[in-house]
């Protein structure tokens, strides 16, 4: 049985297109995907992904836990900051990507879609293992997930808030109202575009607060955008896909995600990682934009002269760049920006070449307006 949004009727009567993902049953798409996207990089689009998880992680030793449980030094991340991370195997492969949000004696941790049980038993065995002094709560059930992006999100939104928004910094977090309900409000996002996010509690007062933003974003054109924009919005700008870019075990020093790890710290995966990261013949996620017409997609073969050397974990057709852009798993050697390879679409090779991450850079709007 799907789970469903307690938006799913507003959803429904919106005009959506379903689809299954990650045990929901979620909009696909109200309008298109195409339309929806460029929604998103031009103006401002609403999102309910209710889907994702949320965490409480309570308890004296709070911080203590998270430090040890991801790549992240919580101490480091102040009261009303919340900060992207991830939670690793002892093997340093990747249980999930996660952001936090410390919230004064607290902190709240948005894992993926049907990762709830998973990150909240795992951070309940390691306080146990290692004598530590705080717990994980798994309150999905209780909220709502709103997200609110583009470049007229901030105006959209603050007609509906007293909190000057142009205080709350990148990645910051509040409790704030919206539309008059109380609710923790992040300026995060995952899109690339500013954007703020909202963890609605109790769940009942979500369709006041997705209608009055729908009213309030109406001079800006905004829409409701489905998972499918969201994919294409996010993989324009090389964020991962948790069930894509970490299926079959990844670490992060193979996922591009080198910058996030905080190494002045202890945690698990640690010593995996730095054994890692001195041999380094690991495959190296590495972004493709096609030369030749196709769409890359999960599962598609990457060639250099015939012989395989990675498989594509992310594909689809940029919507912005109308090219096909992929994110694939490369072996070492192969990550030279300008390399053409041959990406096997059905059972035919497209030539696309390496190049530097994102595939569509933040002055996209300058030169594509209106």
């Amino acid at each position: 049985m799907l789970k469903r949004s307690p938006l799913y009727e507003l959803h429904k009567k919106l005009g959506a297109t379903f689809t299954e993902f990650a045990g929901f049953e979620m909009p696909l798409y109200f309008s298109s995907i195409k339309d929806e996207h460029l929604t998103v990089r031009k103006t401002v689009g609403l999102f309910d992904v209710s889907h994702m998880s949320n965490i409480w992680i309570t308890g004296k030793e709070a911080e203590k836990l998270l430090t040890l449980t991801t790549i992240e030094d919580a101490s480091r991340i102040k009261d009303g900051m919340s900060q992207y991370t991830a939670i690793l195997r002892e093997d340093g492969t990747i249980i999930d990507d996660v952001i936090f949000l410390h919230l004064g004696d607290k902190y709240m941790v948005i894992p993926n879609a049907g990762m709830d049980e998973v990150v909240t038993k795992w951070f309940n065995e390691k306080a146990e293992e290692y004598n530590i002094d705080a717990k994980a709560t798994n309150v999905s059930k209780d909220f709502v997930i709103l997200a609110i992006q583009g470049p007229k999100s901030r105006d959209t939104l603050q007609k509906l808030t007293d909190v000057d928004l142009k205080t709350v910094g990148f990645f910051a977090c509040r409790y704030a109202k919206v539309a008059g309900e109380e609710c923790i409000l992040s300026h995060t996002g995952y899109t690339g575009e500013l954007g703020f996010e909202l963890q609605v509690t109790p769940t009942d007062i979500a369709e006041h607060i997705f209608t009055s933003i729908l009213e309030a974003g109406e001079e800006y054109g905004i829409k409701p955008i489905g998972l499918g924009a969201r994919d294409t919005l996010r993989l324009e700008k090389c964020f991962l896909l948790a069930g894509n870019e970490f299926e079959g075990g990844h670490t992060p020093l193979e996922a591009m995600l080198s910058w996030a790890i905080n190494w002045d710290h202890e945690f698990i995966g640690k010593e995996a990682l730095l054994k890692q990261k001195e041999k380094g013949d690991y495959p190296r996620l590495t972004c493709l934009e096609c030369i030749d017409r196709g769409v890359p997609r999960h599962g598609c073969e990457v060639q250099k002269d015939g012989e395989k050397i990675g498989v594509v974990s992310s594909g689809t057709m940029s919507p912005c760049l109308n090219k096909g852009i992929a994110m694939a798993y490369l072996d070492p050697g192969y990550q030279e920006e300008g390399l053409e390879v041959d990406i096997i679409i059905r059972d035919r090779p497209v030539k696309a070449k390496v190049v530097k991450p994102p595939f569509v850079k933040q002055d996209w709007l300058k030169t594509h307006g209106g």
